[in-house]
C-alpha cells in the first residue's frame, strides 16, 4: 500500500498504470510516453517538471524505460 497519492517505486507506478487507470502498456504506448519525457522542451513536459519537480519527472522516465526493457524480454 503507498502513503503518499504518488507512486515512488516502480512496482508502485506499476500496478497504479496498469491496474487504477487500466492503461495497457505497449511498446507503441510505453515509446510514444518516452519521447514526450525526453522532450524537455515540450509543453507537456515542461509543465509535469514545474508542477512534481524534476526528480519525479525523472522517476517516470526511469519507470517507462524500465517498462520498455521488461517488455522487450517477453515473448512475442
Amino acid at each position: 500500500m503507498m502513503s503518499s497519492p504518488f507512486p515512488s517505486r516502480y512496482e508502485e507506478w506499476l500496478h497504479c498504470i496498469t491496474v487504477e487507470c487500466g492503461i495497457a502498456l505497449t511498446p507503441e504506448y510505453v515509446e510514444e510516453r518516452l519521447s514526450v519525457w525526453r522532450d524537455e522542451q515540450a509543453e507537456e513536459t515542461q509543465r509535469f517538471r514545474r508542477l512534481y519537480g524534476d526528480d519525479y519527472w525523472q522517476f517516470m522516465m526511469n519507470c517507462f524505460e524500465r517498462a520498455k526493457a521488461e517488455l522487450a524480454t517477453r515473448p512475442s
